[in-house]
């Protein structure tokens, strides 16, 4: 039997990646993809931990070459992707497999991989969003708009997806996604 491959997708700044890190501290048996992106590192990230770090012609070469399962421009800026190869691998190695992917890859996902299961991770409300978006600090004004922007386009369509976790705590949020995966605590 082949592991049902899972996609975590939701607006920025909703906390997907702090929904993640707490599910893989508690729970067993599951393997979260590194995404490849032609953005740089933001301080305190480590190349092929948070993300794999790629120039636009590595990106291009991947492309070319199939081995990419998914892959997007993000905010009208960098490209974002999921490597094929380590995926299919641990399916078939029946290890679970988590992808935190914007919406245009779980979109692609759907339509490569029809029996993944797609959980848009939503935030309690559009202000909580916002704040949360501001309080990171991490990206200037224009960038913050242009962020805002395309949350509001991503949140459109929640109805595309099998599951929706609010994300109005964080380890009840990776409570419901561990039960949705069938994982064990650790």
């Amino acid at each position: 039997m082949t592991t049902r491959l899972t996609v975590v997708a939701g607006p920025t700044a909703v906390g997907k990646g702090t929904v993640v890190r707490d599910l893989c501290s508690r729970y067993g048996g599951v393997w979260v993809s590194c995404s490849a992106t032609t953005r740089p590192p933001r301080p305190g990230e480590v190349d092929g931990e948070h993300y794999s770090f790629v120039s636009e012609e590595e990106f291009d070469d991947l492309i070319a070459r199939n081995q990419m399962l998914e892959w997007a421009t993000v905010h009208g800026r960098y490209r974002y992707g999921t490597p094929r190869r380590p995926v299919e691998a641990r399916l078939e190695q029946g290890i679970a497999v988590l992808l935190e992917i914007d919406l245009d890859g779980a979109r692609q996902i759907r339509n490569t991989m029809p029996t993944a299961r797609l959980v848009f991770l939503a935030p309690p409300s559009q202000a909580e969003l916002e704040r949360r978006l501001l309080g990171r600090g991490t990206e200037d004004e224009a960038e913050r708009a242009r962020r805002l922007e395309t949350a509001r386009a991503e949140m459109a369509a929640i109805g595309e997806f099998s599951a929706v976790i609010v994300n109005d705590d964080v380890t009840a949020a990776a409570d419901q996604l561990a039960h949705l995966m069938g994982l064990s605590r650790l």
